[in-house]
């Protein structure tokens, strides 16, 4: 009898921890994210270029224009806001950015060139929001510079919203959009021939 109910005790302690181990596996598998965090880097002169952002898909929908609506500045991806570091200061549009990290938003329009704005802050959008609208004002007079570009469209469509970063002449640093039937690219100065000449006077 006592042997009796001690293999039923071991018997509900083995089902005890089979169960355990079942619930902690599933708990660890994650359901894919509809827009999965991606992560570009790039080498150029001195300088490291890092972009983080989160990357929806397309999923048959019209994105620019009412997805996104125009006018309106947006959060340049999905989920977290969309990050762009320098490991050494660059310069973008005539102005010195240093080096560090900032947030990125894009204004869309549907017949001018695009806005993309480099937050000095690094916020999100979401510190903007004002009356369930984007105000604007505040969102500019937080920008280290604002750029404005001008979007390409093509016949076929890239499903994915993806960045890319190309060292061309390993100086200035080509940085691309891709998404739905847009694409547009903007240049960051790595400042190498001013770092250089800063050595060189450093050890004169």
């Amino acid at each position: 009898m006592k042997n009796l109910k001690f293999q039923y005790t071991l018997l509900c302690l083995s089902l005890l921890m089979a169960f355990t181990i079942v619930f902690q596996s599933q708990a660890q598998i994650q359901i894919p994210a509809p827009s999965p965090a991606s992560f570009v880097s790039q080498n150029v002169g001195f300088t490291k270029i890092s972009m983080a952002y989160s990357s929806p898909a397309v999923k048959g929908r019209t994105i620019f224009g009412e997805l996104v609506p125009y006018g309106t500045p947006w959060r340049a991806g999905a989920n977290a806001p969309t990050t762009i570091e320098f490991s050494t200061a660059v310069n973008l549009g005539g102005k010195t950015l240093n080096a560090g990290k900032y947030s990125i938003f894009i204004t869309p329009n549907q017949s001018e060139s695009w806005t993309i704005h480099f937050n000095s802050k690094g916020n999100a959008i979401y510190a903007y929001m004002q009356d369930g609208k984007v105000n604007t004002v505040a969102l500019e007079k937080d920008d280290a510079v604002s750029l404005n570009v001008s979007p390409e469209k093509s016949m076929e469509i890239h499903e994915r919203l993806t960045y890319s970063i190309s060292a061309e002449d390993n100086k200035v640093a080509k940085v691309t959009f891709e998404w739905e039937k847009v694409n547009f690219s903007f240049k960051i100065d790595t400042q190498v021939d001013q770092k250089l000449e800063e050595f060189n006077t450093v050890f004169k």
